[in-house]
């Protein structure tokens, strides 16, 4: 009976083993579906936290901190680092929080002064530069990959320093790249348990530098687009401003037509024009093309021509009010200059006196007196752009040129924006096709001068693009 006992005992013993291990299994998985669960939901705090951090329009630094901070929650770790990668190749800590070990041995004159040891190291790690090649960091950056130290001691990568406190006993070290873009590498060291860092938490831990450079780069984003709302918004506003300063309409003079036009490359530019009376029969008419493009250009445009109506009233010559114009802009020049020609149209003689500092010959239409075909012709006179030279060759260059301007005659002023348009093929529209374009207009009024000769020049360049600022002002002696 006894023998029969054990024997069904037994039986069921066996019967027992595989149930046991059915169990533990089941627990086994169910302990890892919540180590699961536990690491998908510090992510998706974690990514709520930056999100909320995007919205409170936290600065980079601020964020750094965060991803740091963040790292040592979901690792358990006593301490966390984030190097980011300078434009020379060497490694610099951005963000610190805990008492993370410096990459490289502290020197003596620093090791004693670690009884504020926290904030000291933290200023010793920021100070700290080392190559993208060097210890884990180094490799992490190398391979892209992250790295998984489980027992720093024991790998020579990994610096030894004379205080306890600073031993590194267990490292992850994980990139944060968001596709191409490689914003540097975050790092914890020794578990608070004291144990090494084990697989799950490295797993953990390259999870959240994915999302940390998801957060830096949204970040930037962020930064750009506001950037370029605010410089947006300033285009506009010196667009503006610069609009204000060009004419409205052009002063009324008996026996004279006048038309202008100014297109931008952008929304501001550097070209001018000003049309200004000098007395009952007298027009001042000024063309300028300021170096470069863009805001400085509009704020040197600017200056020119607040500068430039008070000078012309005090002089007949248009080349000695240029030279006294190069001599008032010389401090505000900065390396850029201007070509300009100003001309002064007087009707009773009737002429134009121009003075030409570097700028696009003017354009002259006359009607033979012979065949009373128009005629075409560049007229050009000496001198040199403003703010290129010192004041002494400048003045000794510049000189006016008379030419007579009559009944029927034509005067065509404008930037090189005109004459070097080019076209798809990259040929410029040239001053000759200008010249023949007003031969073929020049019985047309001022307006559907400037229509036609815009409208040329539109047809030839095609699709390509506006390269430069337009302007155009045409004159035509009607009486």
């Amino acid at each position: 009976m006894f023998l029969l006992i054990l024997g069904v005992l037994a039986g069921a013993a066996v019967m027992l083993v595989p149930l046991y291990r059915a169990r533990r299994e089941t627990e086994r998985v169910d302990e890892e579906k919540q180590q699961v669960a536990q690491e998908r939901q510090l992510v998706v705090d974690f990514m709520h936290h930056m999100a909320e951090a995007l919205g409170e329009g936290l600065g980079r630094q601020e964020l750094n901190q965060r991803i740091v901070h963040a790292a040592i929650l979901c690792s358990g770790a006593l301490s966390a680092c984030m190097f980011d990668r300078q434009a020379d190749g060497l490694m610099r800590s951005v963000a610190v929080e805990g008492v993370f070990p410096p990459h490289r041995p502290l020197p003596p004159a620093v090791r004693e002064k670690l009884a504020t040891r926290a904030k000291f190291i933290e200023q010793v790690l920021k100070s700290e530069t080392f190559p993208d090649t060097e210890g884990i960091v180094g490799a992490v950056v190398q391979t892209g990959r992250g790295q998984l130290i489980a027992d720093a001691m024991a790998d020579p990568r990994v610096v030894v320093h004379e205080d306890p406190a600073l031993a590194v006993r267990s490292v992850i070290a994980v990139p944060l790249q968001f596709r191409d873009r490689f914003f540097g590498v975050l790092a914890v060291a020794n578990s608070a348990d004291g144990g090494p860092f084990t697989a799950t938490d490295f797993s953990l831990l390259q999870s959240l530098g994915e999302q940390a450079a998801l957060a830096l780069h949204n970040a930037e984003f962020l930064s750009f687009q506001l950037e370029k709302r605010q410089l947006d918004l300033d285009l506009s506003l010196a667009s503006g401003i610069q609009q204000m300063l060009l004419p409205k309409e052009a002063p009324r003079i008996a026996g004279l037509d006048l038309d202008a036009r100014y297109t931008p490359a952008q929304k501001v530019g550097g070209d001018l024009y000003d049309v200004f009376p000098l007395g009952a029969a007298r027009l001042g008419v000024v063309v300028a093309d300021v170096s470069g493009k863009g805001i400085p250009a509009s704020l040197l445009m600017a200056i020119c021509r607040t500068n430039l109506r008070q000078i012309a009233p005090r002089h007949e010559s248009p080349a000695a009010a240029l030279a006294e114009l190069n001599r008032t802009l010389g401090a505000d020049m900065r390396g850029m200059f201007i070509t300009m020609l100003y001309a002064v149209i007087d009707t009773a003689a009737p002429k134009v006196t121009f003075a030409r500092a570097g700028h696009e010959l003017p354009l002259f239409s006359r009607r033979n007196a012979l065949t009373g075909v128009p005629e075409e012709s560049y007229v050009g006179s000496e001198g040199m752009p403003l703010g290129m030279v010192p004041d002494e060759i400048f003045s000794a260059v510049i000189a006016d040129r008379t030419e007579p301007f009559g009944p029927g005659d034509v005067l065509v002023l404008y930037t090189d924006g005109i004459t070097e348009a080019p076209n798809e093929e990259d040929k410029e529209f040239s001053g000759p096709r200008l010249a023949d374009t007003v031969r073929t207009l020049h019985n047309r009024g001022a307006k559907e001068l400037n229509d036609g000769i815009l409208e040329q020049v539109h047809r030839f360049a095609g699709s390509t693009a506006q390269r430069d600022d337009l302007t155009l002002v045409t004159v035509k002696r009607t009486a």
